[in-house]
C-alpha cells in the first residue's frame, strides 16, 4: 500500500491544523474544564464552518465524499488541538455507516450542516459520550446497528477526562441501518488516530519544555536520557501512523481483516499515547503531574481514549483468536498480502 499523503490531504489537514491551533488553545481548554457543559457553540459554529461535519458525507446531501484514509489524518487533528467537541463522533463515525443504508440521506444533509449530533452507543464501550446535546442515538441490539431520535437525559458520569462527558448508557431502540460490528470498528479506528495526535502534541510540549528548561547550565534535552526517551517514544509514534492508514483502507474496502487491523491500530496508538504520556511526565520533572502545566488535558484524554471503544484485552483477545485460527497468517511470506 502507498501511504504517502497527497497534495490534497497535506492542504486539508495543514488547514484543519491551522485553525485549531489558532481557536482551540490551551486557554480554551482550560475557560472549558471551569465551565458546566464543557462545551462552547462558538467552537462548534467553527467547525461547521470549516466543513468538518461533513467531512464523509456523500456530496449529494452536502458533503465533501472524502474517504476513511481523509478521516484518520483529520481525527489526529482533532486529537492533537484536544478538541472537546463530539465532531469525531458524528462526522467520523456515524456519517460512513449511514451513508450506506437506505433513507437516511436527510439526516446526512443536517450532520453536513451542523445541524444534527449523533451519539454512539455499544456493548464494549460502557458510556455514552455528549448523549445530552445528540439529536439522534446509534446504538446496538442483537448484533444490529439502531439509529433513533433522541431526547430525553441519562445519568452523567465521571471520567478522568474532565472535558469528556460521558452518560451511562439507555436502551437500545430504533431502525436497523447496518451490522453491529461496523460501529465498533470504526469507532474504535476513529479512536486510534486520535490518539496518535494526542501523543504528537505531547511529544511537541515535552519537546518544548526540553530546548527552555536548563539544568546544569544547558537545556536538559541536551542530555542523553531525555534525548534517549524522547526518541523511543517517537519511534511508537511514527510505527502506530502506517498501522491506522493501514486498518482505514481495509475497513473501506471491506476486508475480511479488516475487524484485525483495527485492532492492530488501536493497540498500537493506544502503547504510543500511553508511553509519549509518561515520557511527557517526566519530561516535564516534579511539574509534570500537576494541573498548572497544560499537558494533562492531553494525557487525561489519552487515557480516557485508550480505553474506550475496546480495551487492551479485547483488541488483543481479537488479534490473537484470528492468528491462533489461522485466518491472519503471519510470517515473511504474508508480510504483504
Amino acid at each position: 500500500m502507498d501511504f504517502i499523503i497527497t497534495e490534497d490531504q497535506a492542504t486539508l489537514t495543514t488547514g484543519v491544523r491551522d485553525y485549531l491551533a489558532d481557536v482551540h488553545t490551551p486557554e480554551l481548554l482550560r475557560a472549558l474544564d471551569t465551565s458546566d457543559s464543557r462545551r462552547s457553540a462558538d467552537v462548534w459554529q467553527g467547525l461547521v464552518e470549516m466543513g468538518l461535519p461533513g467531512l464523509l458525507v456523500p456530496e449529494e446531501q452536502g458533503g465533501l465524499g472524502l474517504s476513511l484514509l481523509d478521516a484518520v489524518l483529520i481525527a489526529a487533528e482533532l486529537g492533537r488541538a484536544g478538541v472537546a467537541e463530539p465532531i469525531a463522533d458524528t462526522a467520523l463515525v456515524a456519517a460512513p455507516l449511514l451513508a450506506k443504508a437506505d433513507g437516511q440521506d436527510a439526516l446526512l444533509t443536517a450532520i453536513a450542516a451542523g445541524e444534527a449530533k449523533v451519539a454512539l452507543q455499544h456493548p464494549a464501550n460502557p458510556w455514552v459520550a455528549d448523549l445530552d446535546g445528540a439529536s439522534h442515538l446509534l446504538s446496538v441490539n442483537d448484533g444490529a446497528l439502531l439509529l433513533a431520535d433522541h431526547s430525553g437525559t441519562a445519568k452523567l458520569l465521571d471520567s478522568v477526562d474532565p472535558l469528556r462527558r460521558l452518560y451511562a448508557p439507555v436502551a437500545p431502540s430504533g431502525t436497523g441501518v447496518g451490522p453491529a460490528d461496523a460501529l465498533l470498528d470504526h469507532a474504535a479506528l476513529i479512536a486510534a488516530a486520535q490518539l496518535v495526535g494526542l501523543a504528537d502534541a505531547m511529544l511537541e510540549q515535552a519537546t518544548d519544555y526540553a530546548k527552555n528548561r536548563s539544568q546544569f547550565g544547558q537545556p536538559i534535552g541536551s542530555f542523553q536520557a531525555v534525548k534517549h526517551h524522547l526518541a523511543t517514544a517517537v519511534v511508537k509514534i511514527e510505527f502506530a501512523k502506517p498501522v491506522i492508514q493501514r486498518a482505514a483502507v481495509a475497513l473501506a474496502e471491506g476486508a475480511a481483516s479488516a475487524s484485525v487491523h483495527v485492532s492492530h491500530a488501536k493497540l498500537a496508538a493506544a502503547d504510543a499515547a500511553w508511553a509519549m504520556g509518561e515520557t511527557a511526565i517526566q519530561t516535564h520533572g516534579a511539574m509534570g503531574y500537576t494541573y498548572e502545566v497544560d499537558l494533562h488535558f492531553w494525557m487525561k484524554r489519552a487515557w480516557a481514549l485508550a480505553g474506550a471503544w475496546g480495551d487492551r484485552a479485547f483488541h488483543l483477545g481479537r488479534i490473537d483468536a484470528a492468528v491462533i485460527s489461522g485466518a491472519l497468517p503471519i510470517g515473511p511470506g504474508h508480510s504483504f498480502a
